[in-house]
């Protein structure tokens, strides 16, 4: 059937060679690469929040399952792009192992989570920056400075859009500038948070981690379902597979290289600051500033403020870049018009797919209230782990696959686990979740129907 028409891998990499980017990223970038996706928002809000509404200092339990969580999807993320290093992620392990319907329900999920990922990041790096700012004495217009509200005096969210279209113009000079300014940030924000830890360990009271477990084995579970989410960006490390050097040994270290330090910087930050203040109190927008204060230390405070507002801009470039290295792919493959996939001449970037996609995303930042679409990103990334978790199986049957490379330890008990475990994930999301995106399926199998199958470059095999 014309639904199902599989890429074999070696047109896949026949493909990939006639419009090539270039090769320029090494295991350290890539760490580098996850770390700046993964340490955000998360790090900065999740361990407050959470531990006052559903798992107190039993948190650290809740990042550790949502790690194993992550860590069972990447590797079998690990095994598909060391196995097949071509851009476009879960997308194109789709088309391989299930063929072209299921890859654009995939690609589509795709561009909804990377798209809504940068505009609500971008969102929380606007509030943060202004927050900054007014410690200097300087107040943006609150007519500015928020989504479209005009009940409470907002009309667009300026410094959002401002952020999304710098990080997007920096991006069409390619990866390698970019991925430098990823490991400044990088070093930055992990340097305020082990500043936080170094100073905050030496106000940590024992007494306020009991009790430790005050909603019991529940509220952890429903807090991991929450905290998963501060682990979302690992899989756009292999959206890079084709910028990597030597991809079957570098991307699955990038990928679980970068869950294994961060899930020690979630469980140590959420320890120190569970046992700086009762979890009762840490229901607040900005916790780790909030614990700096209670214990006198203001000053920093004010440096985990400039942490927190570096940290989210390293989220936004990933995202952004995983966005347009997967309309690249649809691009190329013809399933969505070709300005998608064309190089400049002097950055050999896709200049257009980037301007597209940022302007579209800094819209959304710049007048939609974020707060209910957030829970679309995560159905987006899960449906992606789904199809991943369950073609690991597939790609092992398929004997022209090169061999070498990672493979996914415990085959096929970890896989089928990982499957069942993200599909449980789902099952936690909101009614509301479950329409928006029937919505916006409809939306991409329309597309899907009146173009992208018409132009397909699989008609022509």
């Amino acid at each position: 059937m014309k639904l199902f028409r599989k890429k074999s891998v070696e047109e896949l990499f026949k493909k990939s060679g006639d419009v090539q980017l270039k090769q320029t990223l090494g295991a350290f970038d890539l760490v580098l690469l996850g770390i700046g996706a993964i340490i955000g928002t998360g790090i900065f809000i999740l361990p407050g929040t959470v531990a006052a509404s559903h798992s107190g200092p039993a948190i650290v339990f809740s990042f550790i399952i949502a790690a194993i969580v992550c860590a069972f999807a990447g590797m079998c993320y690990s095994e598909f792009s060391s196995s097949v290093p071509v851009t476009g992620s879960a997308y194109t392990y789709g088309y391989i192992v299930f063929g072209e319907l299921v890859a654009w329900i995939v690609g589509w999920a795709l561009v909804l989570e990377y798209g809504l990922a940068v505009a609500s990041v971008s969102t929380g790096w606007s509030s943060y920056l202004s927050a900054l700012l007014e410690g200097f004495n300087i107040t943006i217009p609150k007519a500015i400075s928020g989504p479209f509200n005009p009940a409470e005096g907002t009309y667009i969210n300026a410094p959002a859009i401002a952020i999304v279209l710098a990080i997007a113009f920096l991006l069409t000079r390619g990866i390698q500038g970019s991925a430098k300014l990823n490991k400044i940030m990088v070093f930055i924000k992990v340097g305020v948070i082990l500043l936080f830890i170094v100073v905050g360990v030496f106000f940590v009271k024992p007494v306020n981690w009991q009790p430790f477990m005050p909603f019991g084995i529940s509220g952890v579970m429903s807090g991991a379902a929450l905290v998963f989410f501060a682990y979302l960006g690992f899989d756009a490390v292999s959206s890079a597979a084709e910028e990597v050097k030597n991809p079957q040994r570098n991307l699955p270290i990038g990928i679980i290289g970068s869950l294994v330090i961060c899930t020690i910087l979630y469980v140590v930050v959420s320890l120190v600051l569970t046992g700086i203040a009762p979890y009762t109190q840490l229901n607040v927008s900005d916790p780790v500033s909030f614990a700096m204060q209670i214990i006198h230390q203001d000053w920093i405070a004010g440096i985990i403020s400039l942490g927190a507002v570096s940290g989210m801009m390293t989220v936004i470039l990933v995202m952004l870049y995983g966005g347009t290295r997967l309309l690249y792919a649809l691009g190329r493959d013809g399933l969505l018009p070709k300005s998608m996939c064309e190089l400049n001449n002097k950055y050999k970037t896709p200049v257009k797919n980037t301007w597209t996609f940022a302007i579209l995303t800094a819209l959304c930042a710049g007048f939609i209230p974020l707060s209910r679409l957030a829970e679309l990103v995560n159905m987006g990334t899960l449906i992606a782990f789904t199809i991943v978790s369950i073609g690991v199986i597939f790609l092992r049957k398929n004997k022209n696959i090169p061999s070498e490379g990672f493979k996914v330890p415990f085959f096929p008990a970890l896989p089928i686990l990982s499957f069942l475990l993200c599909i449980f994930l789902i099952t936690q999301l909101s009614v509301f979740t479950w329409i928006a995106c029937g919505v916006w399926f409809i939306f991409g199998l329309i597309i899907y129907f009146t173009y992208g199958r018409k132009h397909s470059l699989m008609n022509k095999e």
